[in-house]
Order: C-alpha cells, then sequence, then structure tokens
C-alpha cells in the first residue's frame, strides 16, 4: 500500500541516491495543451534539503518543461525501482527555472557534474512526497550511460549549442515562451 511522507526521510532519500534515471512531467494550463514526460539521467539530480530538490537541465530537441514551470509552476518527478525491491516514488512540487544569468545558478551546479550543454536547474520545492509499490515495474540490468548527449554538445562547441537553443528551445510545442537565448 502507498504512503506520504511530510520530508525525504533518510530510506527514501538512499533509494532516490541509487536511481539511474527518473522522469519528470508536467503540462500546460491549456486543456489543449501538451502533457510532458521526458526521461533523465547522468548525474543530474540532487537533494538539497529534506523538501528541495533540483536537476541539471540539459539541451534536448524541446524546452516544454521549462515554458510549463514559467507558465504554472506544476511538476511531478517520479523515481521507480528496475532493479531490487520494487518501489516507485513521486515528488510533487512547484518548480523553478534558474537560468545561467541567476545569482543561484552557480551554486546550484556545483551540485552536479559540468555538462556542456547545461541550459538551466530546475529547483522543486516539494509539496507531496509518496511511494507506492512498483510490482508492475519490469526489471532491468543498469549497464551504463550514453555517451551521445555530451558527444553532441562537445561536437557543437558552446558557441553551437547556444545557437541550437535560440533556433529550438526558444518555444515550447504549444508555442509558450521557453529560451530567451540568443545567438
Amino acid at each position: 500500500m502507498g504512503k506520504t511522507y511530510e520530508t525525504i526521510e533518510a530510506p527514501l532519500r538512499q533509494f532516490i541516491e541509487k536511481q539511474h534515471v527518473y522522469f519528470v512531467a508536467s503540462a500546460p494550463l491549456g486543456r489543449e495543451g501538451h502533457i510532458n514526460l521526458s526521461p533523465k539521467g547522468l548525474a543530474s539530480f540532487a537533494i538539497l534539503d529534506d523538501r528541495t530538490v533540483a536537476y541539471l537541465d540539459l539541451t534536448g530537441s524541446g524546452v516544454e518543461t521549462i515554458a510549463h514551470l514559467c507558465e504554472n509552476g506544476r511538476i511531478v518527478i517520479m523515481f521507480c525501482a528496475f532493479e531490487g525491491a520494487p518501489k516507485i516514488v513521486r515528488l510533487h512540487g512547484r518548480g523553478e527555472v534558474v537560468l545561467p544569468e541567476s545569482p543561484d545558478f552557480a551554486d546550484l551546479q556545483r551540485c552536479f557534474p559540468r555538462y556542456l550543454g547545461a541550459r538551466s536547474v530546475i529547483r522543486v520545492h516539494i509539496a507531496r512526497i509518496s511511494d507506492s509499490c512498483g510490482y508492475g515495474v519490469p526489471v532491468y540490468r543498469y549497464e551504463g550511460e550514453r555517451p551521445q548527449l555530451q558527444e553532441w554538445a562537445e561536437r557543437k562547441g558552446e558557441a553551437g549549442v547556444v545557437e541550437y537553443q535560440a533556433k529550438n528551445n526558444a518555444r515550447s510545442i504549444d508555442d509558450l515562451p521557453g529560451l530567451a537565448t540568443k545567438p
């Protein structure tokens, strides 16, 4: 049976820190807008305190989470065990986009390895923490991280990544504002 928690207690922290993949979901306010669900990996997640988490947002083909958070702040992060005992943990909260020009960005970025193509840090103030059984989640074996995202960013170089963001991350698929990056 599922349980809710007031804070990220030690056993939850240990579970979260062991996971190699997590999922981020957000949605626009409009009923016609697209719900977004993104898998995340690499060493891109950090627990800041018992009710605040953050993840390093790397350049991608879309900018949905940033657009949704700027519009309404709603976000959920989900972890599920693919190895070991079954378990799912969901962190519902209000997210904020911390851009590189923000005074908080440098401090938050120190929580993660340096990745070329980091476009923001998403900080989430958690409103609800829950778990559930995860009995229906299959068992998979972790083999390692995929190198393609970092190889792509390295081939583009810093200026090329900024140009890509200006072209591809300025608006969401629902035409909401994304990044205000200029080449």
